[in-house]
C-alpha cells in the first residue's frame, strides 16, 4: 500500500503540475493518472488501498467541506434565498427527466430503468465543484452577488435528494414495493444535518474561546479536533441511517460555519491550514476517482451514450436557468452557474455499479453511462470553470 500511495502522490502531483502549466485544471491530470494506474489499465495500485478508496475519498471531501464552511459568508448565503433552495433539486430533477425521456428511445429500456439511470447521473460532484467555489471565494470572484455561495449550497444538498430518489427507483426496478415515506428523508437529512452541525459547532466554539483566553489549545490542535469531529459526524450518518436521515456533509459544513462566527480571530488561520491539508487530500481524491473508471466500458460504449449524456445536460442547464429567474445575475453569471453544475464524479463513482451488482438487466448500461459521464463532465466542467470565471464573474474590490 505504501508504494501505491507514493505513486499516487508523486505521479498525481507531477501530472497536476504539468496540466496546470498548459492552463488546464490540475484535477484533469490527476484523474488521468488514476485511470492509468488503476486496475483497468496498468493495475499498479494495491487492491487493499482500492478497497478503502471510498473512505479515503470521504476524508478528502471532509477536508474541503470544512475549508468551505470556514470561508462562507452566511449573510451572503442568506441573501441568496430562493435560488439556493431551487438549486438543491431542480437541475437534478430536469436531468432525470431528460434521461427518462431519451434513454428508452436510445436503448430500449423501461421508463423506470431510465429514471434509475437519471438518478445515478443527476448529482453534481462536490469533489469537483466545492474546491473551485472555495477558490473563487478566496479570490473574491462573484462574491458581490454570492455566486460561489449559491453554487456551493446547491452542490452540497442535491446529492441527498438524488440518492433518496435512486434508492426509490432501484426498489421499483427490482420489483420491490415503493416506500413513499423515504421521500421524507430529504428534508429530514437537510434539517437535522444542519441542526447537528450548528450544535456541535456552538459547543466547539465555546471550547475554542475558552482555549483562546487560557492559551491551552493552539490552531494546529483545533484543526485536529475539527477533523476528528467531522469524521464522527460523517460516521454518525451511517449509524443513524436505520432510524433517521441525517446529512453528515451538511453537518460538517454547518459546524465549520459556526466556528467561523464563534472564533472570528482564528477562523481565517484555520481556513488557511485546511487549505494546506487540501493540497495533499485533493491528489488522493481525484486519483482514486480516476482509478474507479473502467476504460473498457468507455471504449465500447459508442456515440449513443455520449449523445444521451449531452442531451440530459441540456435539460440540466435549463433547470439551472429556471432557478436563476428573477435574480440580479446577468447572462454571463448565469452561464457560469450552468457550467459549474456540469461536473459528475463522486456520487457516480459511488453508486454507478449498484444496479449491476443488484442483478438488473440495465446495470451494465447504467455503469457505462456513469463511467463515461465522469470522464466527460468532470474535466469539461472543471476546464470551463477555469477558463471562464475571470470573464464571466466580477471581482469584488476590498
Amino acid at each position: 500500500m505504501l508504494v501505491s500511495l507514493g505513486l499516487i502522490f508523486i505521479v498525481g502531483y507531477a501530472a497536476g503540475f504539468i496540466v496546470e502549466r498548459i492552463k488546464l485544471p490540475k484535477l484533469l491530470g490527476m484523474l488521468i493518472v488514476g485511470v492509468v494506474l488503476g486496475p483497468y489499465v496498468l493495475d499498479l495500485l494495491d487492491p487493499s488501498l482500492l478497497n478503502i478508496s471510498s473512505e479515503l475519498r470521504s476524508i478528502a471531501l471532509v477536508i474541503i467541506l470544512v475549508k468551505a464552511g470556514l470561508t462562507i459568508n452566511l449573510a451572503d448565503l442568506k441573501r441568496v434565498g430562493r435560488p439556493a433552495i431551487l438549486m438543491c433539486f431542480l437541475p437534478a430533477s430536469m436531468e432525470i427527466i431528460g434521461y427518462t425521456i431519451f434513454a428508452p428511445i436510445f436503448f430500449n429500456i423501461s421508463y423506470v430503468e431510465a429514471a434509475l439511470m437519471g438518478t445515478v447521473m443527476g448529482a453534481v460532484s462536490p469533489a469537483v465543484v466545492v474546491p473551485k467555489m472555495v477558490e473563487l471565494m478566496d479570490k473574491k470572484y462573484g462574491t458581490n452577488k454570492s455566486i460561489p455561495e449559491l453554487i456551493l449550497a446547491g452542490a452540497s444538498c442535491d446529492d441527498i435528494y438524488v440518492i433518496v430518489l435512486f434508492t426509490t427507483f432501484l426498489g421499483m426496478a427490482s420489483g420491490n414495493e415503493v416506500n413513499y415515506l423515504a421521500f421524507l428523508d430529504i428534508p429530514s437529512s437537510i434539517i437535522l444535518g444542519i441542526l447537528l452541525g450548528v450544535i456541535v459547532g456552538f459547543l466547539l466554539g465555546l471550547l475554542f474561546n475558552f482555549a483562546n483566553k487560557s492559551h491551552k489549545i493552539n490552531n494546529a490542535y483545533k484543526v485536529i479536533i475539527m477533523l476528528g469531529l467531522a469524521f464522527l459526524l460523517l460516521g454518525l450518518e451511517d449509524i443513524l441511517e436505520p432510524y433517521v436521515a441525517v446529512s453528515g456533509l451538511l453537518a460538517t459544513i454547518s459546524m465549520a460555519c459556526v466556528i467561523k462566527i464563534k472564533d472570528k480571530e482564528n477562523s481565517p488561520k484555520l481556513a488557511n491550514m485546511f487549505g494546506q491539508i487540501w493540497l495533499l487530500a485533493e491528489i488522493l481524491l481525484f486519483v482514486l476517482i480516476g482509478a474507479e473508471v473502467n476504460i473498457t466500458y468507455v471504449l465500447n460504449s459508442g456515440l449513443m451514450v455520449v449523445a444521451l449524456i449531452f442531451l440530459a445536460l441540456i435539460f440540466r442547464a435549463f433547470g439551472v436557468f429556471l432557478c436563476l429567474i428573477k435574480t440580479k445575475l446577468n447572462y454571463k453569471e448565469r452561464l457560469f452557474c450552468i457550467i459549474s453544475y456540469l461536473p459528475k464524479a463522486t456520487v457516480q463513482a459511488a453508486i454507478g455499479g449498484i444496479p449491476l451488482a443488484s442483478g438488473l438487466a440495465c446495470g451494465e448500461l447504467i455503469l457505462t453511462v456513469a463511467v463515461l459521464g465522469i470522464l466527460i463532465t468532470a474535466p469539461l466542467g472543471a476546464i470551463l470553470m477555469n477558463l471562464t470565471y475571470k470573464f464571466f464573474l466580477e471581482k469584488e474590490i476590498d
